[in-house]
């Protein structure tokens, strides 16, 4: 028998184990039940098992200096992940849904059960803004103003200090407030509006942060308030949930078959991380009682990511931050490549300033307790350690065909009875987890799309913690046309043409070099990294958006009235500037359209017509905007993807790479 064919069949036996333990054990165990930490541990065991074998039999012996030099780093790198990885793991054995215990409050409240107090509670919404476009704010400042809260004030916190959004402000009719310079930026603009809002003669008791671009649903104030019931409670969290596709699902062209890659974090593991109390503050969508951030002195300003700072600062004065993961808002994702990269690599640098300071982990007169210390350095571990181990999972097959440098040194047989269930029992559980919502290449090819800026950024951070700016997430602008981000194309097309020639030389070059263990090895490990790098290079085109409002689906029946006609037609979906409808509806474009939505009256008219659908556009007058506005973040839309549809997106990649 083939030598190939036999190691794999020595050693694939442990593989096919973990294989039918996720096949069939798994669908029958409920994610969020009693048992969900058995898979968890389970794929822990697996991990220092595999940890174990690497660390012991995989080393080449230490009479060749380079080699063993170079395993040894390389060790350390994949130890570092690992050990991110495993407080990952035992984070995600637990979990949190404080759903129910939302329901039950409200329900108390309708019923008349939950008691009388003085009235409901004053809430400050702040929307921050900087240089964000006037469609951008009025769909915001329009949802916000639209919530179902009984006592809230909406501030628009202009650090643009834009005298049209000022005029904005006064149509709309909610408040205008702006400062003389920008120090600190973001929380900066906030901690001005803090001072405000303190010396009136009515302060508030919550302060509620929107970005510039998060439209609240009307339920967002009435289900977070209901949480700070207990004293404890200094900010409620929600998730980021967007309207648009990030730039990879987009420029994959996938955005409709596999989810945003925010979605593990929000969806995931905050909610696990909210059952072990470690839960923390992301900025916008939260509500922060007054009187703790008020103790605090409001937001600290030594970290770009303020938001995560706050939350550690209020631990010292025994305020909690708890997670409700609820669909409560809707925002826009980063649109382009260089915007995406650009806030993953803030969010790294300001949690390096964090770690650098007094709040890291490392300091023990902080006050933070063991648990808040871990999940600090299982964030570190993640940023320091999963980017570079990406670039050391470049570098090693390269390593050792062009210099013989061995990172590790393997019997084939035994790799796979070691690494294969290890493989295998993380992607099945995680995606057990995650309810299909990542993708383990995809994974790869979003870690290495940031990995040069966010290794970069570790080691400013650490280096110089201090005197960085606020980089802005740019939203907005016209995305009508390609985009070819040459410089990353640049960096990954080099590492592609290395790793190609190093397969080159190996076998042409150096023909009479033996197929051994590790070249084989290293063989399958070069073709996935030139498979990730060219998906990555594909990423780098950007591909034009020709809407430039984002389509949600929706279901239900609505009366319009056109011409003499009046009659029901099915939503398919709906954007901010219109509604496309099932049926024919026997008009001709350019017919007047009046209808009612969940109580709210708009005009508009047919601008496509067809024998089985048909197409209205909203007025163009403010009060229809701002009408449609309020509907389509009313919460009862959907634009998300639930779970990744793994051949939909393979044939979707082929596609891009091929097509």
């Amino acid at each position: 028998m083939n030598p190939l064919l036999t190691a794999i069949q020595d050693g694939i036996t442990p593989g096919m184990i973990a294989f039918g333990f996720c096949l069939f054990l798994l669908p029958w165990l409920n994610p969020e039940g009693r048992w969900r930490w058995l898979p968890v541990y389970a794929v822990l065991f697996l991990t220092l098992r595999y940890l174990h074998w690497r660390a012991t039999q995989t080393l080449p012996t230490s009479a060749d200096l380079g080699d063993f030099t170079f395993a040894i780093g390389f060790l350390l790198i994949e130890g570092i992940t690992s050990l991110g990885s495993i407080l990952t793991l035992i984070t995600l054995s637990r979990v949190k849904n404080r759903t129910p215990a939302v329901d039950a409050a409200l329900a108390e409240r309708t019923a008349g059960t939950a008691g009388h107090g003085e009235g409901p509670p004053l809430v400050d919404v702040f929307i921050c803004t900087y240089n964000e476009e006037r469609e951008i704010l009025q769909r915001t400042i329009a949802g916000a103003l639209g919530m179902d809260h009984e006592n809230f004030r909406v501030w628009v916190l202009d650090d643009g200090r834009r005298p049209w959004l000022a005029d904005l402000c006064d149509e709309l009719g909610c408040r205008y407030l702006t400062r003389p310079d920008n120090a600190h930026a973001k929380a900066g603009n906030i901690n001005h509006a803090l001072a405000h809002v303190a010396r009136l003669p009515e302060p508030p008791d919550f302060v509620s942060i929107l970005d510039a671009d998060f439209v609240p649903t009307r339920a967002f104030l009435t289900r977070c308030l209901t949480l700070f019931s207990d004293d404890g409670v200094g900010i409620v969290q929600t998730p980021q949930h967007f309207i648009n596709p990030d730039p990879i699902q987009s420029n994959l062209g996938a955005a409709d078959v596999w989810p945003d890659e925010q979605r593990f974090f929000f969806d995931v593991l905050m909610p696990s991380k909210d059952a072990w109390g470690t839960a923390f503050c992301c900025g916008t969508s939260s509500v922060i009682r007054w009187e703790a951030v008020e103790a605090a002195g409001g937001l600290p300003v030594t970290s770009v990511t303020e938001d995560y700072l706050l939350t550690l600062r209020l631990k010292q004065y025994g305020y909690q931050t708890v997670y409700l993961n609820e669909r409560l808002s809707l925002g826009l994702a980063p649109e382009g490549l260089n915007e995406y990269v650009t806030q993953r690599s803030r969010w790294c640098l300001g949690f390096m300033q964090i770690l650098s300071g007094r709040d890291g982990p490392f300091n023990p007169a902080n006050g933070l307790k063991f648990i808040d210390r871990m999940a600090l350095f299982e964030s570190f571990l993640y940023w320091a350690g999963t980017f570079l181990f990406r670039f050391a999972c470049l570098i090693v097959p390269i390593a050792y065909f062009l210099f013989d440098l061995k990172a590790v040194d393997v019997d084939l047989a035994d790799g796979i009875s070691y690494f294969l269930p290890y493989f295998i029992g993380h992607v099945g559980v995680i995606g057990w987890l995650s309810a299909t919502r990542i993708l383990p290449i995809l994974t790869d090819v979003t870690q290495l799309l940031t990995m040069r800026e966010i290794l970069y950024s570790v080691v400013l951070g650490i280096a110089r913690p201090k005197g960085h700016k606020f980089a802005v997430t740019a939203k907005g602008g016209d995305r009508s046309k390609t985009i070819v981000q040459w410089r990353m194309i640049r960096f990954f097309g080099t590492l592609l043409a290395v790793t190609l020639l190093s397969l080159g030389y190996s076998f042409y070059a150096d023909a009479n070099r033996p197929l051994e263990n590790s070249s084989v090895v290293a063989l399958f490990w070069s073709w996935y990294n030139i498979t990730v790098l060219l998906i990555a290079i594909a990423c780098c085109v950007e591909r034009p958006r020709k809407r430039k409002s984002e389509r949600m689906r929706a279901r239900g029946a609505v009366e319009l009235n056109f011409g003499d006609t009046e009659a029901d037609f099915q939503m398919l979906d709906i954007s901010i500037s219109g509604i496309r409808f099932a049926g024919h509806c026997g008009a001709a474009v350019g017919t007047p359209v009046n209808f009612r939505i969940n109580g709210q009256t708009m005009s508009g008219r047919i601008v496509r017509s067809g024998e089985r659908e048909f197409a209205v556009e909203i007025d163009h007058t403010l009060a229809s905007k701002l009408a449609m506005v309020r509907e389509v973040y009313s919460g009862r839309f959907e634009s998300r993807i639930e779970g990744a549809h793994s051949l939909a997106v393979g044939k979707r990649v082929l596609a891009r790479l091929f097509g």
